[in-house]
């Protein structure tokens, strides 16, 4: 197997699909309508509902009374990739689409409780997605050799508390419980023998009156690897809530780096018999070898088993091996800030610093005792180390995220809201992929919130995200980074997304 892995994590049911609408990297922020209304700035300073404890659990002290808040985020991606063109592992060219859109529509939810056990202390919990990304090609995508399915979820559950410790200053604290899933997978090209497919028709039916049919060809074509692989993992969160002035509030909150190991099944299905001998007949002892066919110009390389009679490749049974795959997902800090300008007006600000800096690769490693697929994929041709299944340098940059928002109290019912973010993107482009060809973001939000006469209130939200148009050129890589093969994928990227945000809150 000469290409570098790919892997494949099985989805968790409530979860219909995140999307590349994310912040910087695949970092979600959709875990609060009410403070998406203002591009998520002053989020974690503002007291707006119980959905604040998520981000700051130290804020949950100066909510007022017991709350419930859930919410949905409804995700539509437009995009499209142009100008595509990809080159297989003996540098022949690629056929398939070379233009297409990207999108579709998905579904974040989340959910808060808060609840104040006295004037000291308050405790929350939460439900929420603070990871995810997901993109699919079409099977005959030019670029399948390096992608074809991408799905990537992190689910928490977090409880909190909350400590008063003056009528200015409170801190608080979380632990969560976050269960990560996801897909990746791709076509494998096996020594570019889909490209010389033509080849291989032509010569058979020179030499045998019988042509390489259809069924054959495909077989190999459509050979799909992936890795399969989940993991269950604790965080925390600390979080400082101070009020500067009567009109001012800061807060500051820190989430933590968590280490994934999601363990799994790596899997290959029609992998080609290759050998000296090309085809047989019916008849056992006469065979067409290598030599005898130089006009399939393939400078000596094993080729296919066909059987001429039926024109039927051949191919072993599938291939799995447990593996394991190390993902890290990376520390945070927010700082934010909620501003009273006058009786209807506040400002907001919001900044986030993120280590993605510990991205550094994606590592499919075997921890089968009987290994399959490894056999071929750790030698020094290939992945070059022992053990390794799969390797995907990434070398993300550690990322900044500026948000500014506007609040304005219209009458006793009516609350508007208004913001704009930048998100500066931490891919590396040298090592920008298919699978998320991610780069610098703006969203542009709007937001209202409707407080009832009774005891509930709704918030809704919308935005727009322009992603600075981007361009991906990528290679196979070794272990250490060199460059494999003759492999090649490069295209342009356009990408927007449009995000509608409801959510209910419910004073118990």
């Amino acid at each position: 197997m000469n290409n570098k892995s790919s892997y494949s994590l099985i989805a968790l049911a409530l979860i219909v699909a995140t999307s590349p609408a994310q912040a910087a990297g695949f970092k979600l922020f959709e875990q609060s309508t009410s403070a998406m209304g203002n591009a998520y700035a002053g989020r974690g300073a503002q007291l707006s509902d119980a959905s604040v404890g998520f981000t700051n659990p130290a804020a949950l002290i100066k909510l007022s009374g017991s709350q419930l808040s859930a919410g949905l985020n409804f995700v539509n991606v437009d995009g499209e990739f142009t100008n595509a063109s990809a080159t297989s592992a003996r540098g022949l060219a690629v056929s398939g689409k070379n233009a297409d859109d990207l999108g579709g529509l998905s579904v974040i939810p989340h959910f808060h409780y808060s609840k104040p056990l006295n004037e000291q202390f308050a405790i929350g919990f939460s439900v929420a997605v603070p990871f995810g990304t997901s993109s699919e090609y079409e099977e005959d995508f030019v670029g399948r050799y390096f992608a074809q399915q991408t799905q990537f979820q992190i689910l928490a559950f977090q409880p909190s508390v909350s400590y008063r410790v003056n009528d200015k200053l409170s801190v608080g604290g979380a632990v969560a419980l976050n269960y990560a899933s996801g897909t990746l997978s791709k076509f494998k090209d096996h020594n570019s023998l889909c490209e010389i497919g033509a080849g291989i028709n032509s010569t058979y039916t020179a030499i045998s009156g019988g042509a390489f049919n259809d069924v054959a060809q495909n077989a190999y074509c459509n050979s799909l690897y992936d890795v399969s692989g989940d993991d269950i993992q604790p965080s925390y969160t600390l979080g400082l809530h101070y009020q500067i002035t009567d009109n001012l509030d800061l807060a500051l909150s820190y989430h933590s780096a968590v280490n994934y190991t999601l363990e799994g099944d790596s899997t290959i299905n029609n992998t080609p018999i290759t050998g000296e001998f090309v085809a047989y007949t019916q008849n056992p002892d006469q065979y067409w070898t290598a030599p005898t066919i130089p006009a399939m110009g393939v400078n000596g390389a094993k080729l296919p088993v066909v059987d001429l009679t039926t024109g039927k490749l051949a191919v072993s049974p599938a291939k799995t091996e447990r593996s394991a795959l190390g993902l890290d997902t990376p520390q945070s800090v927010i700082f934010s800030l909620d501003g009273q300008v006058s009786d209807a007006l506040s400002l907001q600000f919001s900044s986030t610093w993120t280590q993605w800096s510990k991205f550094t690769d994606i590592s499919v490693i075997s921890t089968d005792s009987t290994p399959d697929i490894s056999g071929s994929t750790q030698q020094a041709g290939n992945l070059n180390q022992a053990g390794y299944i799969g390797y995907i340098p990434e070398y993300w940059s550690d990322a900044w995220a500026f948000a500014l928002g506007m609040t304005y109290q219209l009458d006793s019912q009516w609350t508007l809201k208004s913001g704009i973010a930048r998100d500066f993107s931490p891919v590396n482009s040298e090592y920008r992929s298919a699978r998320i060809p991610a780069n610098d973001r703006t969203w542009f939000t709007v937001g209202a919130n409707y407080q009832s006469d009774d005891k509930w209130s709704l918030d809704i939200a919308a935005g727009t995200m322009f992603m600075t148009k981007t361009s991906v050129v990528d290679h196979e890589y070794n272990v250490q980074d060199k460059e494999l093969y003759n492999s090649s994928y490069q295209a342009d990227y356009d990408i927007s997304a449009y995000v509608l945000s409801v959510q209910f809150n419910y004073a118990l």
